[in-house]
């Protein structure tokens, strides 16, 4: 599988510096982008997925600017879940997932059995199968993160980025959402997803910690280097824990 890389890059969002000089490699597995609001970890993900213009360096896939790759073939190897996803509401649920199948297509391209086995395994996979058949509009916030969840992975992309996958959901389907994760990236997919819940991320394969628009650790989960770095970035108001075969954030509240 090629590569996903950024080339000591740099973003000036109005006047503020979103990214400073960032180089990174994604890893395979699945990877974790953490750090305080306004450290970049958006802005990162969506210049890795060819959605956010640099304004200095370079992002690769493989051995190409990913600029110089035609949008529909980036949108074939690159799925995408933004921030705040949406798509029409008058859409049903299948269709919503169907349109993870338009770059295979194109515009005008009819789906064949394999696209709606697709299509039938990324709702299985998000658990949206039951309502299908229901209007975007119809469902909750969290039902919707989920049919949402199952349209980037109908694209059957070998990467996977995901800004915030866990908005709007329930501790249940939280876990659901980490253990599907896990799942694609041990079938070869590379995930990088964006979490704002530290425990989460902490099960990731590798955890990337961002302040100030830089990277400051990359690591697993179980370095002393980057469990002290996250303490850091967020201002020492936590403590990484052991909790049985995983690590976990707490807060630190200074009086125990």
């Amino acid at each position: 599988m090629s590569g996903l890389h950024a080339e000591r890059i740099s973003v000036t969002l109005g006047s503020t510096v979103a990214l400073r000089d960032v180089s990174f490699a994604a890893p395979r597995g699945w990877t974790a982008i953490v750090g305080p609001n306004g450290a970049g970890k958006s802005t990162l993900l969506r210049a890795l997925a060819g959605l956010q213009r640099v304004d200095a360096g370079l992002v690769r896939l493989g051995d190409r600017p990913l600029a110089a790759i035609p949008a529909r073939v980036r949108a074939q190897r690159i799925a995408w879940l933004a921030q705040q996803g949406e798509a029409g509401g008058e859409l049903t649920v299948r269709e919503v997932v169907q349109l993870g199948r338009l770059p295979a297509l194109g515009l005008f391209g009819a789906p064949g059995a394999d696209d709606e086995a697709r299509v039938d395994r990324a709702m299985a996979d998000a658990e949206c199968s039951a309502w299908q058949q229901r209007r975007l509009h119809e469902l909750s916030g969290g039902e919707r993160q989920r049919v949402l969840v199952a349209r980037a992975l109908a694209v059957d992309a070998p990467w996977l980025l995901l800004d915030e996958p866990t908005t709007h959901l329930d501790p249940p389907h939280q876990v659901a959402l980490v253990r599907l994760m896990r799942r694609q990236a041990a079938a070869g997919t590379a995930v990088l997803s964006v979490l704002h819940d530290l425990t989460l991320a902490l099960l990731a394969d590798t955890l990337v910690v961002m302040a100030g628009g830089a990277i400051v650790a990359q690591a697993r989960s179980d370095d002393p280097g980057l469990q002290a770095a996250l303490v850091e970035v967020f201002d020492r108001a936590i403590r990484i824990e052991r909790a049985g075969r995983h690590w976990i954030a707490v807060p630190d509240l200074g009086d125990e």
